[in-house]
């Protein structure tokens, strides 16, 4: 009996806890991210970040079948 009492106990406090964090997250503003407009225009044009430039053609039907195809004879390979 003694146990039933002290499960309810705990149930009954972590419900408030959780209802207060609650309450409290959604008072929180929701954050701002500003980025100056020196540093989105150096980011634009920084060689650090690479690039990849894929230029290949888009399968057709009959061959996205042959591929689906010849992967599922050979899975894993």
């Amino acid at each position: 009996m003694n146990l039933v009492k002290n499960m309810e106990a705990a149930f009954l406090f972590t419900l408030s806890v959780a209802g207060v964090a609650s309450i409290a997250i959604d008072a929180t503003p929701p954050a701002q991210a500003k980025v100056p407009a020196r540093a989105a225009t150096t980011l634009a044009v920084s060689p650090d970040i690479p690039v990849v430039m894929v230029s290949a053609k888009r399968m057709t039907a009959a061959e996205k079948q042959q591929s689906l195809a010849q992967e599922r004879a050979h899975p894993g390979a």
